[in-house]
């Protein structure tokens, strides 16, 4: 898979999974992709203070993103 489909797969997944984070008053931007396999995302809103977040991002965010693109090896949460 190249680095347009894997960006294009990953957006797919983020928006998978976008409605749940914003019932709870978050959201989640892409911020890139590092080597076609670590992508990295800033999660927003109530999700940047969840105290659960990492575990939103391991068991929500990246198996939602490992199953448009299984070759994905981490997603990371990049704070600002």
């Amino acid at each position: 898979m190249n680095s347009e489909e894997t960006r294009l797969n990953v957006v797919k997944a983020l928006d998978e999974i976008r409605p749940f984070l914003e019932n709870d008053g978050g959201n989640i931007n892409l911020i890139g992709i590092e080597n076609n396999e670590i992508v990295k995302v800033q999660l927003v809103g109530a999700c940047s203070s969840c105290s659960v977040n990492q575990m939103t991002l391991k068991s929500g965010v990246e198996m939602t993103i490992k199953k448009y693109a299984p070759h994905i090896q981490s997603v990371i949460n990049i704070e600002v």
